[in-house]
């Protein structure tokens, strides 16, 4: 890239460029985005799956597969609050530690 000469610009001049070239990064990332969007629709019309499947099928099974993880703690004071053990720790589960209390107090 060359590299331009922006010396002979006033601070207001500048200004306005600087403005200009954030509208014109902001676009493109839009049609970057539309157009990763019609390839995407496209290879999964291809194999004649949704989106979804297409992207549930990659393989990348970070967050599990798909089954629900049973809770494995329990609020006593609410029965009907419970958590896997897995994620961020409900503000329950929090206050009970910072309260003295262990996990296996809340444990099912």
């Amino acid at each position: 890239m060359a590299k331009v000469d922006l010396s002979d610009y006033n601070l207001s001049e500048l200004k306005g460029l600087h403005a200009e070239i954030e509208k014109e990064i902001k676009a493109r990332q839009q049609d970057d985005v539309a157009k990763a969007r019609q390839q995407i629709l496209a290879i999964a019309q291809g194999l004649g799956v949704s989106v979804e499947e297409l992207l549930a099928s990659s393989g990348a099974k970070s967050k599990g597969n798909g089954k629900p993880v049973q809770a494995q703690y329990r609020n006593p004071a609410d029965d009907a609050q419970t958590w896997s053990g897995r994620g961020r720790q409900p503000k329950w589960i929090a206050e009970g530690l910072a309260g003295g209390k262990s996990l296996d107090d809340f444990r099912i």
